[in-house]
This record gives structure tokens, sequence and C-alpha cells, in this order.
């Protein structure tokens, strides 16, 4: 059975409890859900000066472990920006397996006062472009403009309307089993940081799942 859950965060918002405990919500109707679907974000907005001021350390790490779920989740997951994205609107939009931004969009890594915020969402840029190119943004906080974050690999798509790339995510997922899906994100995740012996039992395990599960469609 496939389900859409949606989400909505707006990153001119200070984080919160609330902000933590809506992530974490989500992500336990996710698992309690289980099957193939497609778990939508909508994130918008960058924080106001002084945001990091009603900040502490529990805090965030609470919200950074929420994001870790996230990208774990046994269902495929959207994130569609619009406007300038900045503090956890781009935290979320990062940990995203699918990313997709309305034309004109901007990707902000926030300052504290003093330098940019020193938390994940640097550490996912890198991940997914390299750190070369992201630099000027994780420094300095030069914003990202939509077309560079396609071309870095940040983006995989520029859309005008939103709508129509909710429906095409849906499409590519549709008949996916979502605990597999879980599997292959973590194989990939897996793949730059891992040697090719680690790796092996894995993917093996993985392929005996799928061979087993063919056998038993086949009986």
């Amino acid at each position: 059975m496939e389900y859409t859950l949606t989400l909505e965060i707006d990153g001119s918002e200070p984080l919160t409890p609330a902000s933590v405990k809506a992530l974490t919500s989500l992500c336990d109707r996710a698992e309690d859900q289980g099957g193939s679907g497609v778990v939508t974000l909508h994130v918008t907005g960058v924080p106001d000066r002084g945001w990091a001021g009603g900040l502490d350390v529990t805090l965030v790490s609470k919200w950074e472990r929420a994001l870790r779920r996230l990208e774990r989740l046994p269902m495929a997951t959207l994130a569609v920006a619009r406007g300038e994205c900045g503090g956890p609107a781009l935290d979320a939009f990062l940990a995203a397996d699918i990313r997709v931004a309305v034309l004109g969009t901007r990707l902000v890594l926030q300052s504290d006062g003093s330098a940019t915020w020193p938390g994940m969402a640097g550490y996912r840029l890198v991940q997914l472009a390299g750190a070369a190119r992201p630099r000027k943004a994780v420094l300095f906080g030069l914003p990202i403009e939509a077309p560079e974050a396609l071309a870095l690999g940040v983006v995989d798509e520029l859309v005008d309307d939103p709508e129509k790339a909710v429906a095409a995510a849906a499409g590519l997922v549709s008949g996916l089993s979502g605990k597999e899906l879980a599997i292959r994100r973590q194989l990939l995740f897996d793949a730059g940081t891992t040697s090719f012996e680690e790796a092996l039992g894995a993917h093996l395990a993985a392929c005996d799942r799928a061979l087993r599960g063919t056998a038993q469609e086949a009986s």
C-alpha cells in the first residue's frame, strides 16, 4: 500500500522543541506505515539575525537525530524548496532523497553572528558536491543560486510547478518496497566510505534477500 505524508518547514522560524516533535512525528508515521510512498517536505525561509540566541546543544542534537531518522526512513523522501531556504529548512532539504527547487530558490548557510552555522548542513553539502565547489557557501555564507545547486547535484530538478514534481516522485517510487529502498539507500551512503571488501557482505546479503523474495513470488 502507498502513502503520502507531508510536512512544511519554515526556516524563518527558530528551531524549537516543537520543530523536533513535528519532524519526529512524521518519521514515526512513516515507520509505522511502511509500504511504499513518498514523504514530502515543503521548505522555505531563512532565520532572522540573532536566531541562534535561544538554542542549546541539546536541542540541536535532538534536531540532528530527527534529520538522521528522516534520511533512513523506509519510504522515499522528497523536498521542495521555494524562495530563500536556510536554517532548519535547508537541513531538511539536504536530507531528502529527491531535492527539487522552484525557480529563483537560493540555498543559504546562515551565520550565527561570527561565522556560518557549523551544523550538519555543511557536511551534507560536501557529501553531495565535494569540498571544493560549495566552499564559499560553507565558509562565508555565499548563497547557492538554484542553477548552481543543480550543477552541483545538490538540487535534482528546477521546476515552476511543484505539484508536478510531487506527482512525478510518486510515480517514480510506485510499487517499490519502502524497506528495500531504505537498504539500497544505506548501501549508497556506505559506498563512499567503505572498502570493496567491507561492502561486499552487505551487498551479498541484500542480493540474498532479493533472490529469496523472487523465489517466493515464483512459488
